[in-house]
């Protein structure tokens, strides 16, 4: 399993290689993990039965690169270091499938060949068509990867060298990938769309990701985590502090509406978030970088869940676990989420960047104390759907279709 996050660093895509790994290891598959290496870890440890390696890759030795000195990302062409670091994992571990996830992958293909093993990445976003990323251009869903278009847009989010470098390398690499990777997993029908595989002959499937059966489990709610958060009812939002996921949406929404209770935000900060926090209204609890289980904690003491992305998110883990944790989700109709929440069932689908309908789906949720309950009984059922034991058997068809192959 090839990842440039692990926890504990924290997001979605982390928790779910990890969510993977440990699955396939429980059912006697043989999992190693191969990581970037932060600061204070060690080189090698066990994550339950899963062996997990780390290094120092070259680009952390250029940290003026990256806005966010927590999150340095895998560059958009083969790291020296890392290429050699996998070499040395590859000989000890001699794996029949390598399994990638984002830009790590590109200091695979080099070695793909030379391995002898067969190449699976998840695309849990646009990579293969966006070097941002996120398929956004202008604040607007883009309609398609363009030259021209492409060389401005990332101009104006890396800088006019960086961007004009990651485009060239991207569009390199993109080609290697397309002709090297021998299945594509996208997480969902608008991320196949987005980084038009369903337009090529590509061979890919639609697996979203998923959450382990038991992550809505708690053992106890004494923690000093837990202790932070208001003792009554509050709303809650999980993720990056930033526009992309909508928490100035949230923030707007907020503070229209009289009376509310608690709005907590919990993530990791980025670059935008101190000028969001100066349009914090009064009452709203931010609190950062938390554990995985204190997080589920809070969303079993939250009365609703609040995921109003402005981008077209591709397959929410935040959803998916506030729904096992029995949480009414209003969300974006947007990207992926229409496949996670069933409007009027599940939970809200609301049109994105819309601060005055969040307000008023929150009110109406507020006012209603047993269309919540309703709700939060459905999602709880609906995420059956999108739990490990539902999930993970088709990746392994996968796997066994390709050895067979």
């Amino acid at each position: 399993m090839l990842s440039q996050f692990y926890p504990p660093i924290i997001g979605g895509e982390e928790q779910h290689v990890r969510a993977l790994s440990i699955k396939l290891a429980s059912l006697r598959h043989d999992v190693a993990v191969v990581t970037t290496r932060q600061q204070g870890q060690a080189e090698f440890e066990m994550d339950q039965d899963v062996r997990v390696y780390r290094f120092r890759s070259f680009m952390r030795r250029l940290p003026w690169l990256f806005s966010d000195s927590e999150r340095q990302y895998a560059p958009p062409f083969p790291d020296p270091e890392a290429v050699l670091a996998l070499r040395r994992v590859i000989l000890s571990e001699r794996p029949e499938i390598v399994h990638a996830h984002n830009w790590i992958v590109h200091s695979f293909l080099p070695l793909k060949a030379w391995s002898g093993a067969k190449l699976i990445v998840t695309l849990h976003n646009y990579n293969l068509a966006c070097v941002k990323e996120t398929l956004m251009y202008h604040d607007a869903v883009c309609d398609g990867p363009g030259i021209t278009k492409c060389f401005d847009c990332a101009a104006q989010h890396y800088g006019l060298v960086k961007g004009t470098f990651t485009v060239l390398s991207n569009w390199v690499m993109g080609m290697a990938k397309r002709r090297d990777v021998d299945l594509f997993l996208a997480v969902s029908q608008t991320v196949a769309v987005g980084n038009g595989l369903v337009s090529s002959r590509l061979p890919f499937q639609v697996i979203s990701n998923f959450i382990p059966d038991n992550v809505g489990v708690l053992q106890t709610d004494s923690d000093p985590y837990i202790a932070q958060l208001p003792s009554g009812n509050f709303l809650l939002f999980v993720g990056a502090l930033g526009r992309a996921k909508g928490v100035d949406v949230i923030l707007r929404a907020y503070a229209g509406i009289t009376n509310a209770p608690p709005l907590v935000l919990i993530g990791y900060q980025t670059p935008e978030w101190p000028l969001l926090a100066l349009e914090c209204p009064p009452n709203v609890l931010v609190l950062k970088d938390w554990p995985h289980y204190a997080v589920m904690k809070a969303w079993h003491r939250s009365i609703m869940a609040l995921a109003p992305s402005v981008w077209p998110e591709p397959c929410s883990t935040v959803v998916m676990e506030a729904m096992s944790a029995g949480c009414p989700v209003i969300a974006s109709r947007t990207g992926g989420m229409v496949d996670l929440v069933d409007d009027g069932e599940t939970g809200f689908l609301i049109q994105p960047d819309d601060p005055s309908a969040l307000q008023q789906t929150i009110e109406q949720l507020l006012t209603n104390p047993n269309l919540r309950i309703r709700m939060g009984q459905a999602a709880k059922h609906k995420v059956i759907d999108f739990q490990a034991d539902t999930v993970v058997p088709r990746i392994v068809q996968a796997y066994q279709s390709l050895l067979k192959s």
